[in-house]
């Protein structure tokens, strides 16, 4: 703003200094945007980070039942119990949600992704709530809106075009969804343009970005969990079962272990506890893939039964999920005295899944960690006693939701023919007796049509 100032005086745009305010000048010296400041580095000096006001999110919350149990305890023993308890406690829920089948577990992603939304909103809210910026959170969620339809209308498109076909207003819908899509982000676009303040233009485009990178990683990365789901649950259940073995065995190595820190970002963490948190999970998930590749209902892709009304997660086990006998490398079978082992192919593909979460997976927790620390926060929310808010417990999920979809769709993943036929079916008749004929064609060519079916023609 300094430089802006000199630029006023020395016989610059005299519009361009009248329409800097002192309010709007003393706004970015609060932010830490004071040319007098270029230099600086410091990331945790009071210029650069802006004030935030005391939020509830600091605040103990656990239940006074609790409290009166564990007062005798030190501080570290006394977190480590309420962690553990509440660890306990959502892992049971996960569980339920599991047995509730995949329309419950849609749900639970929906819920938590709104709840991950509505934290890192309010704390932009809470840092810039003092300069009043018009519609901010009414904005906000107008685009989480728009966000959750388009991506929610793509899969019901995806997956549930039987129902599509049934429905004249679904049709129409489904027909024009991108269009309608764009339409309502552009009125929410010229919604924001319209609220624009002169005093406030800088930190007013700061929130519409603040906006648009939660829901980048928030919305995007929870539908890619929805589409990992539709694959079969066991896409869904072992990445996020890794994630939190990771967590619970990393904070217990670095609790028990721990001398060594690791990075900076994260003072409590511990090299002791990422080496031991990476062994457990990688055997955590090998053997926990062992278990959900016996189970139908866990290997078959979830598909919507148009005339029960219902998910069904019936099929032929794919030939990922059916024992296969692997010969073990020469050196491995002079240590184990085997030739052979029987394995799922998809426990190998466990190992990777569980290196990543692992080893990557952390970084996500890190990114959140230097998020906080920017605005001098402990947690997101104090929404769970011992853990913070809802987006400190799935701050390392979302990552390796994303890397869990992309997986699939390199290694494991050819075209589905159920998705294929869905939209067959949502073509013209004309279109899809075109394709008929062109397929046939193909078929006999390749000479896989039956005797029968030629000599009809």
């Amino acid at each position: 703003m300094t430089e802006l100032r000199k630029r006023g005086a020395g016989g610059g745009d005299p519009d361009t200094a009248e329409n800097i305010s002192d309010k709007e000048a003393d706004g970015d010296d609060r932010l830490g945007l004071s040319g007098d400041t270029e230099g600086e580095c410091d990331v945790d000096s009071k210029t650069d980070t802006p004030d935030v006001p005391a939020s509830t999110a600091d605040t103990d919350n656990t239940p006074e039942c609790l409290n009166k149990a564990l007062e005798g305890l030190p501080p570290k023993w006394r977190n480590y119990w309420i962690r553990g308890l509440l660890s306990i406690c959502m892992i049971s829920g996960f569980f339920l949600m599991i047995y509730l089948g995949p329309i419950m577990l849609i749900f639970v992603v929906m819920s938590v992704q709104i709840k991950c939304f509505q934290e890192i909103i309010t704390i932009g809210y809470r840092v810039y709530h003092s300069y009043e910026l018009p519609w901010f959170r009414t904005l906000s969620w107008y685009f989480l809106i728009c966000v959750n339809y388009f991506f929610y209308g793509e899969t019901l498109a995806d997956y549930f075009g039987a129902l599509v076909r049934r429905e004249e207003p679904l049709q129409f819908l489904a027909r024009y969804h991108r269009f309608i899509s764009f339409t309502l982000y552009l009125a929410g676009f010229c919604m924001f343009v319209l609220s624009l303040v002169k005093k406030h233009y800088r930190l007013q485009f700061y929130m519409f970005a603040w906006t648009h990178v939660t829901l980048l990683i928030v919305v995007t990365q929870s539908h890619l969990v929805i589409q990992n789901l539709f694959e079969g649950m066991i896409w869904y259940i072992v990445p996020i079962s890794i994630v939190i073995c990771n967590d619970i065995m990393a904070y217990l190595f670095g609790f028990f272990f721990g001398r060594t820190p690791l990075i900076k970002l994260s003072p409590k963490k511990t090299w002791e506890g990422f080496i031991g948190g990476f062994f457990s999970t990688v055997v955590f998930g090998f053997i926990l893939a062992y278990l959900l590749s016996q189970f139908q209902y866990f290997v078959c892709p979830v598909e919507f039964n148009s005339e029960t009304n219902r998910f069904t997660v019936e099929c032929e086990p794919p030939d990922l999920f059916v024992m296969q006998e692997y010969t073990l490398p020469a050196a491995l079978q002079n240590t184990l005295s085997w030739k052979t082992v029987n394995l799922y192919p998809f426990q190998i593909h466990s190992i990777f899944l569980s290196s990543f979460a692992s080893l990557i997976g952390p970084f996500g927790g890190f990114f959140a960690s230097g998020f906080k620390r920017a605005f001098k926060i402990k947690d997101f929310a104090n929404t769970i006693p011992g853990h913070g808010g809802i987006m400190d417990r799935f701050d390392c999920q979302y990552l390796m939701a994303t890397f869990t979809h992309v997986y699939i769709a390199s290694f494991v993943r050819g075209p589905n023919p159920s998705k294929v036929l869905q939209q067959l079916l949502m073509l013209q008749p004309e279109q899809q007796l075109s394709i008929f004929h062109i397929l046939r064609s193909q078929l006999k060519e390749r000479g896989l049509l039956p005797p029968l079916a030629v000599r009809a023609e």
